[in-house]
């Protein structure tokens, strides 16, 4: 016997055993219809879809079946966690917040005072933001961990866009009065963006493009820190590498200082040593979180006793005295200034949300507590519009910070309210003694807390995973390397929208096969043990079928068939595809593009004299193609409940038609 006869009589048993195996199920087995759901009411359809949408998490849950005292005190309770938590409240709870806020106390007032000069403002206003924020936070907020103040990106992206529209020398006073514009309109978009529920928003900015972009800044930042480390006097106001390095090496012969220099690597070298003490063993966390304080203290008292500021180190000089002014108004309510401070502070205003927002998921986590993003805006936003009446820039939640708030055993929002005590505290007496603290010490203390927002682990596993996302990280953070911080952040928002919008329009498809010993059809490329129908063809569609990508679908699908053709040709016997089975499981919505595009399927298969088959299209997609009639126009015995089911139907066909 010839081995082509071999192949026809292993088709005939294969086809066979599919009719046998479908006469034994008929006779076990009820082949299930797929259900109709019952129609509903236009305006419930429309209240759920808006509530599932808006309010997904049910806010009004606990007001339910409660009396109006009651609600009233849940509804201050919403508003203001700490009347909640507070309750709860004990002394082993403030000596843990007591510690922590003592700890990120020393940790942010150097910082504080660097990330000022970052957003090209006073020293004081960065304690200023360190000082009310985190008190509105501490009754707002509803992480416990979060540690509220300046940080270095979002202070690099304010000083950015404003010094685009004003000098901050030249223009000190306007260019103020356009960052409490700025902080004032970042405060109400974070405010609108959580009362609105709309915290979704945020979402869109991914995971790789964050990581990207996050790592750009922390490299110009670093960058910019030169001026301060090399004891530079003239430096570009371009924060792009080639516009820096260039005045770099041009200042190279005479502008750097070696005292400056000195001291700026002596203390990062200690820096960098405490950190690498507290990662290397935990229970030493403090030594890193109080190394920038001390940093401080003896580089000022080295400066002070040896007069090196007269040798040309440059120092902070005066801080001024006193706890915040009020800044109302400042805040350009009007004239040409109102746009742009509208602008900038949108802008500052969400990447401050997504920075806070991911580092309260973290520690949340962590801790196994919930956290309602949509309050966190709500008083992310509350904070910043309180701060720009009180002389404070942009605010949110600090990564380095909050690390050491945990690390430390924070128990409450309390160790924001220990810290901004002591940020009164040095306001109002301590002060004066920043005089001569030497602006490298500064530039070092911030190189040392932005070498950890470039996350080379975080790109690796990109790298390994995705490499589409490897390309988002990548073009965000030259975006910001090569270009400037205002590029880099669109770079990353264009690349997220640009990976959601080729999910969208290109879906996966898949053609399954049947794995051995089982009703199981799955993708013939992950299992490639499954084995096709003989004269079926079973499509997966991996997405919902809209008008922006339904098209593709169709055409898609009518490729596969062509290609099953073909090999169904060069074979030396083989069945020709009869059935189209399109398996619609993870197909969770259509359009009426999208019907059409089946419609338009149908009219193509039914010149091929294919049948097409549907299998387990869910509610929603069977409702709209009932209410579209297109299931009369396939017939309704051709739409199955599984592939299994749709397969034993179109069996006992293929064998009669078999000569």
């Amino acid at each position: 016997m010839d081995r082509s006869t071999e192949e026809v009589q292993t088709k005939e048993m294969d086809i066979r055993s599919l009719s046998s195996s479908h006469r034994h199920s008929q006779s076990e087995r009820y082949i299930h219809k797929v259900g109709v759901p019952p129609k509903q009411n236009l305006f419930k359809e429309f209240r759920e879809t808006l509530k599932e949408t808006f309010f997904a998490d049910d806010p009004l849950r606990p007001f339910k079946d409660q009396s109006r005292s009651q609600k009233f005190i849940l509804g201050i309770q919403t508003i203001f966690p700490i009347f909640e938590w507070g309750r709860k409240y004990n002394l082993k709870k403030l000596r843990g917040d007591l510690i922590a806020g003592l700890t990120i106390a020393s940790l942010c007032i150097p910082q504080d005072i660097g990330y000022a000069k970052l957003a090209n403002l006073d020293p004081q206003y960065g304690l200023y933001s360190s000082f009310v924020p985190p008190l509105i936070y501490a009754f707002m907020g509803s992480s416990r961990d979060i540690a509220i103040g300046p940080v270095a990106v979002v202070s690099l992206l304010l000083g950015t866009m404003l010094q685009n529209e004003l000098d901050p020398i030249n223009e000190k006073d306007q260019y103020q009065r356009l960052a409490f514009t700025a902080t004032f309109f970042a405060g109400i978009t974070q405010v609108t963006l959580g009362f609105l529920r709309l915290g979704f928003l945020i979402d869109f900015l991914s995971h790789a493009a964050i990581v990207g972009f996050m790592g750009g800044a922390a490299v110009t930042i670093a960058l910019q820190q030169l001026k301060g480390f090399l004891g530079i006097k003239k430096f570009t106001k371009k924060s792009d590498i080639i516009s820096v390095m260039h005045s770099v090496v041009a200042s190279a012969h005479h502008g750097w200082n070696w005292q400056t220099i000195a001291i700026g690597a002596s203390f990062l070298s200690f820096l960098l040593f405490a950190k690498f003490i507290g990662k290397k063993n935990k229970k030493f966390f403090w030594v890193p979180a109080i190394a920038p304080l001390i940093s401080v203290i003896l580089s000022t008292f080295f400066v002070y006793i040896t007069r090196a500021d007269k040798q040309g180190v440059q120092i902070v000089k005066n801080i001024k005295k006193g706890i915040n002014p009020s800044s109302v108004n400042e805040i350009y309510f009007s004239g040409d200034y109102l746009l742009k401070g509208f602008r900038i502070g949108v802008v500052a205003g969400m990447i401050g949300l997504t920075e806070a927002i991911a580092i309260g998921r973290t520690f949340a986590a962590m801790k196994d507590y919930q956290l309602d993003g949509n309050k966190e805006m709500v008083a992310l936003g509350a904070m910043n519009v309180v701060g720009s009446m009180t002389s404070c820039y942009v605010a949110t939640g600090s990564f380095s910070r909050s690390a050491v708030n945990y690390m430390a055993g924070c128990e409450t929002a309390v160790s924001n309210i220990v810290m901004s005590c002591v940020v009164f505290l040095t306001l109002e007496f301590i002060t004066p003694l920043f005089k001569y603290t030497p602006n490298a010490i500064l530039a070092s203390i911030i190189i040392n807390a932005v070498i950890g927002l470039i996350d080379i682990g975080a790109a690796t596993l990109l790298w390994k995973i995705d490499k589409f996302d490897f390309v988002a990280c990548m073009g965000a953070f030259f975006g910001v390397v090569f270009s400037s911080v205002e590029i880099g952040l669109l770079i990353a928002v264009s690349i997220s929208f640009a990976k959601i919008l080729l999910q969208v329009t290109r879906p996966r498809t898949a053609i399954l096969g049947k794995v051995p010993r089982t009703t199981v059809y799955r993708n013939i490329q992950q299992y490639p043990e499954a084995t096709k129908v003989p004269g079926v063809l079973i499509v997966r569609v991996d997405s919902a079928i809209y008008f922006s990508n339904s098209n593709y679908v169709k055409e898609r699908i009518l490729r596969w068939l062509e290609d099953e053709e073909e090999e169904v040709k060069a074979a030396t016997y083989q069945p020709r595809i009869q059935f189209l089975i399109v398996e619609m499981s993870p197909v969770t919505d259509i359009d009426t593009s999208g019907i059409h595009a089946l419609e338009g399927l149908h009219r193509s298969l039914e010149k091929r004299e294919v049948q097409l088959i549907l299998a387990n299209p869910g509610p929603v997609v069977m409702d709209k193609l009932h209410a579209s009639s297109f299931t009369s126009l396939i017939g309704e015995d051709n739409i199955f409940l599984t592939v299994a089911d749709a397969v034993s139907s179109c069996a006992p066909k293929l064998v009669e038609e078999q000569p």
